[in-house]
Parts: C-alpha cells; sequence; structure tokens
C-alpha cells in the first residue's frame, strides 16, 4: 500500500508521518519510508541523530543506477539515459517489491532502528551547492516517482511517503502514485486552503483523500475542521508530549503513545486498508501514462532527443502479479 502525507508547510506532516510509519511497524508490518520532502527531516523524527540523517545516501545521487535496473531488458527503452522520472514500465522491466531487496534498495535505503524493530528509510537528497540558482526541485524528486512507477506492492506492504509541502507535487504526476493521501490540515484558513487547492487539483484523477486536523486544541478547532472538510475529515489530532519529547531528542518507547494518538494512527491504518479491495491497476497504469506522455511532449522528447512516447507498452498492465523475482 503507498500512502502519501501531504500539507502545507509546518502542519506537522513529517511527525505524523513518522508517527504513523512507527505504528505500521510496531505492528509488525513491512515498511518502506520515504523522505521526498526538500527539506529532509524525516530522518531526524524517526530518531536519527543530525549526522546520521545527514549521512543517508541521495536517491537523486543514485539516479543512474535505477534507471540502468529499472530499465531491464524492456526492448522499448534504448537507453537508460532516455529513461525521465514518468518513464511506465513494460516487458523486461525490472520491478520492485516493496518487501524484497533488489540494487536500488541496496544503494538508497538504510535501516532505522525504531524499539525493537525496524524501517527502511530512503531519502531523496537535500539541496547541494551545485543545484542552487540552477536545479528545480521536482528534479530531485524524480527518482522517487521512477520507482513509485515500478512498484508493486500487496495488502501488507507499506511505503509511506513524506511529500514535499504544499501543492508542489502537482508539477508531476506522483499525486496519482498512491492508494491514499492523508492530508495534514491545521484549523486554519491556511490549512484549509491548501486542502481545498489539493481536492481540487486530485478530483478528475480519482485520488483518495483524507483530512488529518493537527494541532487541534479545542472544540471549535474540531468545528472549523469539520465544517470545512466535511466527510473529508478522517481524524483529529492535538497535543502530544510524547512528540514534544522526541522533537527535544529526548524520546520515549513508542508504547508509551498516549492512547488517544494510538487510537487516531489505528484509524489512518484501517482507511488505508480499507482502499485495498478498490485498487485499480488499470487506472493506475493509464495515469501513468498519462502522465508521461504529457512530460514527453512538453520537455522530454527535446532533452532527450528521443520519442518517449514509444516508451510505453500498450499491452502491459503493472499489478502484483506482475512482479518477477528480483535479484540482489
Amino acid at each position: 500500500m503507498k500512502i502519501a502525507f501531504v500539507g502545507k508547510g509546518g502542519s506537522g506532516k513529517t511527525t505524523l508521518s513518522s508517527l504513523f510509519i512507527r505504528h505500521l511497524a510496531a505492528a509488525r508490518v513491512p515498511v518502506i519510508a520515504v523522505d521526498a520532502d526538500i527539506n529532509q527531516h524525516l530522518g531526524a523524527a524517526l530518531g536519527l541523530d543530525d549526522a546520521t540523517a545527514a549521512a543517508l545516501p541521495a536517491m537523486g545521487a543514485h539516479l543512474p543506477l535505477i534507471k540502468e535496473y529499472l530499465r531491464g531488458s524492456n526492448p522499448r527503452i534504448g537507453s537508460a539515459e532516455t529513461m525521465i522520472k514518468t518513464t511506465p514500465p513494460g516487458d523486461g522491466s525490472q520491478l520492485l517489491r516493496a518487501g524484497g531487496d533488489n540494487p536500488v534498495f541496496h544503494a538508497c535505503a538504510r535501516t532505522v532502528p525504531l524499539d525493537d524493530t525496524s524501517v527502511r528509510l530512503m531519502a531523496t537528497g537535500p539541496f547541494t551547492e551545485s543545484d542552487l540558482g540552477v536545479a528545480c526541485y521536482h528534479s530531485k524528486v524524480g527518482a522517487v516517482e521512477l520507482c513509485l512507477n515500478h512498484l508493486v506492492d500487496g495488502r501488507e506492504e507499506y511505503v509511506v511517503v513524506d511529500m514535499t509541502a504544499g501543492s508542489d507535487s502537482f508539477a508531476s504526476g506522483m499525486f496519482t502514485r498512491f492508494d491514499m493521501t492523508f492530508l495534514v490540515a491545521e484549523p486554519t484558513r491556511k490549512g484549509i486552503a491548501v486542502y481545498r487547492q489539493y481536492k481540487e487539483y486530485a478530483r478528475d484523477f480519482d485520488v483518495s483523500l483524507k483530512v488529518v486536523g493537527n494541532k487541534v486544541q479545542s472544540a471549535d478547532d474540531l468545528a472549523f475542521l469539520r465544517a470545512e472538510a466535511g466527510d473529508d475529515l478522517l481524524v483529529a489530532v492535538g497535543h502530544s508530549d510524547w512528540v514534544r519529547a522526541m522533537e527535544k531528542g529526548r524520546p520515549a518507547p513508542f508504547a508509551e503513545l498516549e492512547d488517544a494518538n494510538r487510537r487516531a494512527l489505528e484509524t489512518l491504518h484501517g482507511a488505508a486498508d480499507a482502499t485495498y479491495p478498490q485498487r485499480d491497476w488499470q487506472r493506475y497504469t493509464r495515469q501513468m501514462v498519462h502522465f508521461h506522455l504529457r512530460n514527453a511532449e512538453s520537455w522530454g522528447n527535446a532533452k532527450t532527443g528521443a520519442d518517449l512516447a514509444a516508451q510505453v507498452d500498450p499491452a502491459f498492465i503493472l499489478s502484483e502479479s506482475a512482479a518477477t523475482p528480483q535479484p540482489a
């Protein structure tokens, strides 16, 4: 199951995504955590010290390896250099399995211990000095989108992505890559404005979207969110002494998280799991191809010097049954 956490900057989406990741790990559900936010705070929220978090390998730095592996023996892709962030898989492509192992995970994923369990963490990587003034942030998350396009995952295999702030993810097709999108919203006009914008953009693509109210301090806060988000409001979260201690670098065992917040995470888990029977791999593949053709026409063909529409395999449908054993 592919889960995205989105919201405006400062809404608490990284904190809530890290709590959800901890919840899944505590339930012994295999989890890959992905930090796709330019601010790169997910590692710290999962308990890594600054030096360890800064040493995480950047997916963008391994893009040639990622492309070469995913290309596999796909005859429609002449070279790895012609692959762009939206390139879809086809016959012969190597697919990623959330619970499996492969050269991409070897290069880009690191194990993060959490109490008596662990998760795998991947990160897009921050801007470097060479990026400043010349690089677009969306080019940094291209490796994430390419991996999601080639990912097959089952009901009890979770990939949780902490997305870039605001509505920036709509600059590509990555917003359609998820089974469930949790939009973290504070009970403020700005928080609700991001929700309305996201809902409007996502409306035509059947994106499953639920609002998670955060920093809710009163009945009036809750009533505000209910009035603005209606049935999209799934659950609300208030102050957490456990989170405050974690943010001070004094994390307590996850089992000591407050009961109300534990129940909120169970609600998120239930909502995500409930989307599984509605999975439509044909629609998923169709949307993937749609955004690839748009990117090919607008900039991809010119950048690569190739006809990227020819990369589309019309007979291929990504699905759990399409997964093949992967070499380590």
